[in-house]
C-alpha cells in the first residue's frame, strides 16, 4: 500500500475502495496480538475467540474505519484504543447472546490460539505490553517469510537459511560460515551486507503500511524494538 499523505495508511479511509481488503489483510496478519491482549485480560478461550472475531466486524461493518481517518497515528496504537473501547462496551451485551450465526472475519483456530497463548510469558507481563511485544514479533516473522521468500525466487535458499542468523548480531563467525556455504570469507561479509539491508527495508516497509508518515515509521520501530527489549 502507498501511504497517503493526509496522515492515515492508505486504503484504510473510509471512503476508499481498498478499504475493506487493506484492513482485511491487516486483521488476518495481526490478529493474534488482540487475541493474546483479550486474553491477557482474564477472558476464557471461547470468549476471546468471540470478541476477538466480533471486533474485526464491527471494524468493517460500523464505519469504524472514519475515526483513523480523522486522526493522525499509529494504526497499531488505534487498533488497541479501539479494543479496549470495545471491551468496555460490548461485552455484556455479548455474553448474553447466544454463540453462532457469526460470520468470521479472520481465521481463529482455538487450539492453535491456546497453543501460542501458553508459550507467553508470566501474567506478570501486562496485556498491553504483550500486545505490543506479539505485534513486532508478528512483523518480523513476516519480513522473515517475505526475505525468505525472495531468496528462494533467486536460488538462494540454502543460503538464507544460514545467514538469517546474522539478521540479529548472534551470527558464528564468518569463516566458519563461509567453509559451510564453500565461499570466501569476504564473500559471506558481502552477503550478509546485502541481506541485512534488504531485511532493514522489507521491515521499513512493512511499518510503513500502519503508520501515516516517515517521521511516525520511526517511533514506531523504536517503539517496537523497545517492546522486545532490544
Amino acid at each position: 500500500m502507498v501511504v497517503r499523505a493526509q496522515g492515515v495508511p492508505a486504503g484504510l479511509g473510509s471512503g476508499s475502495t481498498h478499504a475493506h481488503a487493506a484492513l482485511a489483510r491487516l486483521c488476518e496478519l495481526y490478529w493474534y496480538p488482540l487475541y493474546a491482549f483479550v486474553r491477557r485480560q482474564g477472558y476464557r478461550p471461547h470468549d476471546a475467540q468471540d470478541l476477538t472475531q466480533e471486533f474485526f466486524a464491527r471494524l468493517l461493518a460500523k464505519g469504524w474505519l472514519a475515526d483513523v481517518q480523522q486522526e493522525r497515528g499509529r494504526f497499531r496504537s488505534w487498533l488497541l484504543a479501539a479494543m479496549k473501547h470495545f471491551l468496555a462496551n460490548e461485552w455484556d451485551r455479548l455474553k448474553a447472546e447466544k454463540r453462532g450465526g457469526r460470520v468470521d472475519i479472520v481465521s481463529i483456530d482455538e487450539a492453535t490460539a491456546e497453543g501460542r497463548y501458553r508459550d507467553e510469558p508470566a501474567d506478570t507481563e501486562t496485556a498491553e505490553r504483550l500486545f505490543d511485544r506479539r505485534w513486532a514479533l508478528t512483523l518480523l516473522e513476516r519480513v522473515l517469510a517475505q526475505l525468505r521468500a525472495e531468496c528462494v525466487t533467486d536460488g538462494k535458499a540454502a543460503q538464507f537459511d544460514t545467514l538469517k542468523e546474522t539478521l540479529t548480531g548472534d551470527a558464528r563467525p564468518y569463516a566458519e560460515i563461509a567453509e559451510e556455504l564453500q565461499i570466501s570469507e569476504g564473500a559471506v561479509k558481502v552477503a550478509v551486507h546485502r541481506l541485512r539491508d534488504r531485511y532493514r527495508t522489507l521491515i521499513r516497509a512493512e511499518v510503513m503500511q500502519t503508520v501515516a508518515s516517515p517521521e511516525e515509521a520511526e517511533a514506531e520501530l523504536r517503539h517496537l524494538l523497545a517492546s522486545m527489549g532490544r
